[in-house]
C-alpha cells in the first residue's frame, strides 16, 4: 500500500510518516508539505519521500494523489489566535485546501482520513462532546474545520468517496512546535519550564481539555488506512479524559524536576472553556488500540525537548 500524508513533515504528520513506515504492508510513504509550519528535520530518518508543495497547488496534488492508494489529510494552519490573525489565509489553507485533496482523491477514487478538530463543538456546553451534538465554531480556525469534515462527508455521500472524518482533541507530543505565539499548550508549558520561566497561564487554568498522545493518534490513523475505515457521520479522535490546566502543571512537575512558577494572562479570545470526548464511536471502530495515559505520554514529550535542548546544533525547538 502507498500512503500519502499532506502536512507530514509537520508535528502529527511526521509522527504519522514514522508509524506507517514502520508497518508491514504499507510499501511507500509520500509527505506533501509545504514546510509553512512543518520542518524537513521531522522526518529526519523517515522512509518517507518528502514533497514540497501545498495542497493549494492542484496539479502537483493530482499528480500525487494518483500515485497512492490512501490520503491520510493533515495539511491545515493551525491554532485559534492565528485564525484570527489571518482568517482569509486561514480558509484558504484549511477549507479550501481540503475541498482540492477530497477532489483530487475523487479523481483518483483514492481512501482519505481527513482531520477536524473539537474546537467545532464551540460554546455547546455538554459534556462530554458527543458527535450528535450542534457545532458552534467560535473562531474562523473552527470554522474552517468544521468546514472539513463537511465537504469530507459530503464527498462520501454525493461522490462515494471512502473517507473518515476525525475530530481530534488536544494532541501533544514529541515534534509538536514550542516557542511561538501560536504554541500549543503543551510545548509553550514544557519549553518554558525547561527554560526555567513562568508557564504561561490564559485565565484561572481550571479550563479543562482531553489530551491525547500523538503516538495513539497515529495508532489510530494507521488502522484506519490500512483497514479503510468509513463512516457517514464524524468520529472523536479521544478517550474522554479531561484534566484542567492546573492539573497538567501538577503532573509536569516531577518529569521537569525544576521549580514551575504560573504567569497568569488575561483569557483568550475564542479559547473552548471546557473539553472531553465522547469516544463511544471511536472504541466501536478502533476496539484494539489503547491510549496512552497522560502521565506516561508527557514523560516521552519532556525526554523528547529535553533532549533537543541538549543537542549541541540545536539552538531553538524544531
Amino acid at each position: 500500500m502507498r500512503v500519502l500524508v499532506t502536512g507530514g513533515a509537520g508535528f502529527i504528520g511526521a509522527n504519522t510518516c514514522r508509524a506507517l513506515a514502520a508497518h508491514p504492508d504499507i510499501e511507500r510513504v509520500i509527505a506533501l508539505d509545504d514546510l509553512s509550519t512543518g520542518c524537513e528535520a521531522n522526518l529526519a530518518e523517515v522512509d518517507a519521500e518528502l514533497v514540497v508543495g501545498s495542497i493549494l497547488d492542484r496539479p502537483l496534488l493530482t499528480e500525487v494523489v494518483s500515485t497512492v492508494d490512501a490520503v491520510v489529510h493533515l495539511a491545515a494552519l493551525p491554532s485559534v489566535p492565528r485564525s484570527l490573525a489571518d482568517p482569509v489565509g486561514n480558509h484558504e489553507a484549511n477549507a479550501t485546501g481540503t475541498l482540492y485533496v477530497l477532489e483530487a482523491c475523487r479523481q483518483a477514487g483514492t481512501y482519505i482520513v481527513a482531520a477536524s478538530s473539537s474546537s467545532v463543538y464551540g460554546s455547546v456546553a455538554a459534556l462530554p462532546k458527543h458527535e450528535d451534538l450542534p457545532t458552534r465554531p467560535m473562531s474562523p480556525y473552527a470554522a474552517s474545520k468544521l468546514a472539513t469534515e463537511s465537504y469530507t462527508l459530503a464527498y462520501r455521500t454525493s461522490f462515494g468517496v471512502p473517507a473518515l472524518a476525525l475530530r481530534f482533541f488536544n494532541v501533544y507530543g514529541p515534534y509538536q512546535s514550542a516557542g511561538h505565539a501560536y504554541a500549543a499548550v503543551i510545548p509553550a508549558f514544557v519549553e518554558a519550564a525547561l527554560r526555567g520561566e513562568p508557564l504561561p497561564v490564559y485565565g484561572d487554568g481550571k479550563q479543562s481539555r482531553d489530551f491525547t498522545f500523538v503516538g495513539t493518534v497515529a495508532q489510530v490513523l494507521v488502522e484506519a488506512v490500512t483497514r479503510r475505515v468509513v463512516s457517514d457521520t464524524p468520529v472523536n479522535l479521544a478517550y474522554g479524559n479531561r484534566d484542567t490546566l492546573l492539573t497538567l502543571i501538577e503532573k509536569l512537575r516531577p518529569l521537569v524536576e525544576e521549580p514551575i512558577e504560573v504567569r497568569h494572562l488575561p483569557p483568550r479570545v475564542g479559547d473552548v472553556r471546557e473539553s472531553q470526548a465522547d469516544h463511544t464511536r471511536l472504541r466501536a471502530l478502533f476496539p484494539r488500540i489503547q491510549p496512552e495515559p497522560l502521565e506516561a505520554g508527557l514523560a516521552q514529550t519532556v525526554a523528547w525537548y529535553r533532549d533537543r535542548y541538549q543537542a549541541p546544533q540545536v539552538t531553538a525547538v524544531v
